[in-house]
Formats: structure tokens, C-alpha cells, sequence
């Protein structure tokens, strides 16, 4: 099978890697396939990251008011104890900053970010029957060739911008909010209108004025999470670890 690349901006954009595995996508699910592939199994492996760091949808949802609906006991990474233990949530639902910290603190201590590539987008997977093999090409050209391909991309990540008329023609500032700018924006003095009102929309809003009501919504009962709450984490961990399913990611085991 042939690719051809056009428009290459550099020399980096001839190059082939060939691997045993590529994970696409360096959020909660393609960091614990890269650490399966790579420490589990011993295979040669790379992720390929479009963002400029760890966290999948929270690397690109970092709007106000952005905030885990699951509780923190239950939303993180079980495969390990000593992980677990190591590490101690401030929230009974994580915010976006604190998740991120987390993901951070996790692609740190098993050293996986030596094996990511950031600011990388895929843009074509080929699969080569005759080889039988997948050829994976980037946007500045460079090709993988692997034998295992998981696409960990989610289904958060990609911002659903409708095709509202006027849009292109509109003279003021507009946001989404799966892709918020990360230097944060200044609303002050601002008349500010938001679409949507699902629990992102209700989340997001500076002000209960106007937006019209969430069809449904129930108060969340958002604690600081202290010592004693720890505790018993702590006490839980092994039977957690035991209990927890290790058939899929879907669970971030």
C-alpha cells in the first residue's frame, strides 16, 4: 500500500517508524493502553497526542465551571494499590484542574510521556491486508507502520460547532466550550448569551440570570473531601483493586 504526502514541511515529515502498537490519544484510556503494551506486554509502542499534554477531554474542556459528574472514589485508575494509595482527591466530583494534576501525576510516575508524542494529529490509518499491518500517517507527514492500532480518542474530545447562520459573519467573540482557550477568557463587561443548557451549559453559566432551565438537575451535594475520607479509601483499596473488572478501559482500570 502507497501513501503519498504532499506539501511536507520538513524532514521529519519523510520519516517511518515502524512498531509493534500505536495508541492515538493520550487521555484516561490511551495512557493505561500505553502502559499495558509497553510494561505489561514489552511491545514497542508510541502515542500520538494532538494536544500539547496528558487528559484527553479535560486537556480541551477546560471551561468554567468544568467538573467530573462521577464521585473522585471511583473515577481515576484502579489497576495499581500503590497508585491508589498514593494519591489523595480534594473533592467528592474533581474539577477540571485537579483531574488534570491527576493524569499528570500519573503519566509521571510510570514514566509514560517519554513515549507520547504531543501536538500530533493523525490525519489517514491505512490497513495493509497483504502486510497485514497498519500504516498510520500525521499531518506533518510522518508514517507509522504497527501491527496494533488502538484509537483512544474518545467521544468528548471533537466540538460540535452547528452550523448557525451568521456564524462566519459575526463581528464578536465566541467560544466552545470543548474548545475553551487556555489562557481563559475576561467576560467583564461583556453582555455574554449561551446555547445550551445540558449539564455543561448549567455548569458553565457565570450567573443563574436568562439560559432557561436544565431539563434535568439535582443537587450534586459537592464536598471538600479531609482526612477521614482518605482513611477510608485507604481501607477500601484492596477490595476495590480485587473487585474492579480488568476486561476494558472503559472503567479506567
Amino acid at each position: 500500500m502507497a501513501d503519498v504526502t504532499t506539501d511536507i514541511p520538513s524532514n521529519r515529515s519523510l520519516q517511518t517508524t515502524e512498531l509493534d502498537g500505536l495508541v492515538i490519544g493520550a487521555g484516561f484510556a490511551g495512557l493505561y493502553q500505553l502502559l499495558c503494551l509497553r510494561d505489561r506486554l514489552g511491545l514497542s509502542v508510541k502515542a500520538l497526542e494532538a494536544g500539547g499534554g496528558v487528559g484527553g477531554t479535560w486537556y480541551w474542556n477546560r471551561y468554567p465551571g468544568a467538573r467530573c459528574d462521577s464521585e473522585s472514589h471511583v473515577y481515576w485508575y484502579t489497576f495499581s494499590p500503590e497508585l491508589m494509595r498514593e494519591w489523595e482527591w480534594s473533592e467528592r466530583y474533581p474539577g477540571q484542574l485537579e483531574i488534570m494534576r491527576y493524569l499528570n501525576f500519573v503519566a509521571d510516575r510510570f514514566d509514560l510521556k517519554r513515549d507520547i508524542h504531543f501536538n500530533t494529529r493523525v490525519v489517514a490509518a491505512h490497513y495493509d491486508e497483504v502486510a497485514n499491518r497498519w500504516r498510520v500517517r500525521t499531518e506533518r507527514g510522518e508514517t507509522y507502520v504497527v501491527k496494533f492500532l488502538i484509537t483512544a480518542v474518545g467521544c468528548l474530545s471533537t466540538a460540535n460547532v452547528p452550523n448557525f447562520p451568521g456564524l462566519k459573519d459575526f463581528k464578536g467573540d465566541w467560544y466552545h466550550t470543548g474548545q475553551w482557550p487556555h489562557e481563559g477568557v475576561d467576560f467583564t463587561g461583556k453582555r455574554v448569551g449561551m446555547i445550551g443548557t445540558g449539564s455543561t451549559g448549567y455548569s458553565g453559566r457565570t450567573s443563574d440570570r436568562g439560559g432557561g432551565s436544565p431539563s434535568n438537575r439535582v443537587p450534586a451535594h459537592r464536598e471538600l473531601l479531609g482526612a477521614r475520607a482518605q482513611r477510608a479509601t485507604d481501607a477500601g483499596v484492596p477490595a476495590v483493586h480485587q473487585g474492579t473488572p480488568r476486561r476494558n478501559s472503559g472503567g479506567h482500570a
